[in-house]
């Protein structure tokens, strides 16, 4: 549930990450104040200038009015150099610092949020919304600091020069408030729906992206357009539709604004022919009422800016405020287990879920011995393995390793312990020797690497790449074949060492030259380690010490593969209908 945050606490909440930076920042906010002071100055010396200069012909006022306005010109062009690279220098260490909190938060999150938000999403609040919090953290912040103090200073200023005057554009001020609080709110709402929408589109240009091939082998482009074009056009709409009240907002104000400075220009003329008012004091009037057009434009049309940058702070606060992975044992120092696990009495069941992925699971495994998993897709195989790694928390029962339940041990200790050959391989777009010798592998020595290939059968074909173990391998392994992918995975295996090694068997999909060479590997990888395997092919596990037979997410049968052949239950009929599709 997204907590909503009122617009005070997030700006407040997003200065706290301008603290380290303070000194710049205080620098930045003292050269604003002064490049917004020479406006309502620059108002001022045309009084004297006119009726000094022009009007009583006094030297000294022809002499100094102009360089006075010279030095106000380069003052306020050094200030505006100054704030304008001191508040782009904090903004982009701001959305750094945001940016790696997000990452990390994101590398810490439980699976399940993974499972309920899309990566496409996510992407969109580390890239688009960061940015609109940049522009709210720099423009907006100047802008409002900025045009706020010169629209004070010229208001001081006309108020000094004749106050009834200048009682009728303070007049205005309570209407202008009313337009912009009410505009805010429905800028707020629009913003936070079209982060959403941004955030969608990404989602779906990310699925073409990755899913290319199938959409063109399945003629998807037509489909994958629409999606794009619905996605694409509500972000559209949501844009229109913001531009749109911002505009209507600045309207009203500068019709108010004008209207205020029309009565003003009247009386003023009718005030100077009867000489209640100089020449210079009424041109000066009239200039501070002019400048007071620009700032008070500005002022109003930040509001969306500001709106943007608030809508996308709830967003990344909320990423930020989620709730890490439960780590109860954060200080325990790794250790090297055994590998005996011990399941008593499990059950699980998914978020949003009535009926348990697994009920009342009671299994014992030794410290070596290999497990191969079979069973019908949403049999728990898979489920099973996600539950000894603590990418889901158990619901009921106990998970022992070495008689230790795993809540008691830090998520560090307990994965330091286990060895994961996923179906869908893992690579990264980085050198073969960087995917093998991977995370807290990453200080292993060239000949630790090299070793762990060759026992992984993979060191001839890394031999053929053009740089060897330096070659890059392009995102998610695209320049691999399946096998070279699988012998990869088990290489990095390998080189960790673990006592527990899963293995999600994905050889179905492979020639049969690369799943035997995946299958030579495996029996390296095996050797001295409790391995449990999620079976896709029967075939490929008849050698497993015992095979458990899963149903419905309960174990329906364990044995050998000749026991359960002899038993002639359910794994002796999907071995059977393996047996004959395969004849076939």
């Amino acid at each position: 549930m997204v907590t909503y945050m009122t617009s005070k606490s997030l700006y407040l909440r997003l200065l706290h990450y301008v603290i380290p930076y303070w000194r710049i920042f205080a620098l930045a906010i003292f050269a604003i104040i002064i490049m917004a002071l020479t406006d309502p100055i620059l108002a001022a010396l045309i009084q004297p200038l006119l009726d000094g200069g022009f009007v009583e012909k006094d030297p000294t006022t022809i002499k100094l009015i102009p360089l006075f306005l010279m030095l106000l010109i380069v003052v306020k062009g050094l200030a505006m150099l100054a704030s304008s690279v001191g508040m782009k220098w904090i903004a982009a260490h701001l959305v750094m610092d945001l940016r790696r909190e997000m990452f990390q938060k994101i590398l810490t999150l439980p699976s399940t949020e993974f499972d309920k938000t899309s990566s496409g999403v996510l992407l969109s609040k580390v890239t688009y919304d960061v940015n609109r919090v940049m522009a709210a953290a720099t423009d907006a912040l100047v802008i409002l600091i900025r045009d706020t103090l010169i629209v004070i200073g010229l208001l001081s200023w006309m108020f000094y020069l004749n106050w009834k005057l200048s009682l009728i554009v303070f007049s205005i001020v309570p209407l202008m408030i009313l337009v912009i609080r009410f505009v805010s709110k429905r800028l707020r709402n629009m913003n936070t729906s079209m982060q959403d929408a941004m955030g969608q589109m990404t989602r779906v240009l990310e699925e073409a992206i990755i899913g290319h091939k199938l959409v063109k082998v399945f003629g998807g482009q037509k489909y994958e357009h629409q999606r794009f074009h619905k996605a694409s056009n509500q972000v559209q709409h949501l844009e229109v539709k913001t531009q749109l009240t911002s505009g209507l907002s600045v309207f009203v104000v500068q019709l108010l604004t004008g209207s205020a400075l029309g009565i003003i220009i009247y009386i003023a003329a009718v005030q100077s022919a009867s000489e209640n008012i100089t020449v210079g004091a009424f041109v000066s009037l009239f200039t501070a009422m002019g400048m007071l057009f620009a700032p008070i434009k500005h002022l109003t049309k930040i509001n969306e800016q500001l709106q943007q940058g608030l809508a996308a702070a709830q967003s990344i606060f909320t990423l930020i405020d989620q709730v890490s992975e439960t780590d109860q044992a954060k200080t325990e120092s790794i250790k090297k287990f055994n590998g005996q696990l011990t399941f008593d009495n499990i059950t699980f069941s998914y978020e949003d879920q009535k009926i348990p992925a697994l009920q009342q699971i009671c299994l014992d495994i030794q410290a070596g011995e290999t497990i191969a998993f079979v069973g019908k897709s949403g049999s728990g195989k898979t489920t099973i393995a996600n539950l000894i790694p603590r990418f889901y928390n158990i619901t009921k029962g106990n998970l022992l390793l070495d008689n230790i339940d795993i809540k008691q041990l830090s998520l560090a200790t307990l994965r330091a312990n286990i060895a994961l050959v996923s179906q869908e391989v893992v690579l990264f777009n980085d050198t073969v020797a960087a995917n093998i010798a991977y995370g807290a592998m990453a200080g292993a020595s060239r000949d630790q690497i090299i070793q762990a290939a060759k026992s992984a059968y993979a060191i001839e074909f890394i031999e053929q790449m053009p740089q060897g173990l330096d070659t890059i391998i392009g995102e998610r392994g695209v320049k691999l074949s399946g096998g070279q992918r699988q012998r990869l995975a088990i290489a990095r295996a390998l080189l960790k060492d673990a006592p527990i090694l899963i293995f999600d068997e994905a050889t179905a999909a492979l020639d049969n030259n690369s799943e035997y060479q995946v299958q030579q590997s495996l029996e390296q990888l095996k050797q001295g380690r409790t391995t449990l395997i999620i079976a896709h092919r029967l075939s490929t596990i008849v050698n497993a010490d015992r095979i458990i037979v899963m149903e419905n997410g309960r174990i329906v049968e364990i044995g050998t593969h000749s026991q359960l052949i002899t038993n002639n239950g359910i794994y002796a009929n999907l071995y059977k209908n393996e047996l004959g599709n395969s004849i076939q």
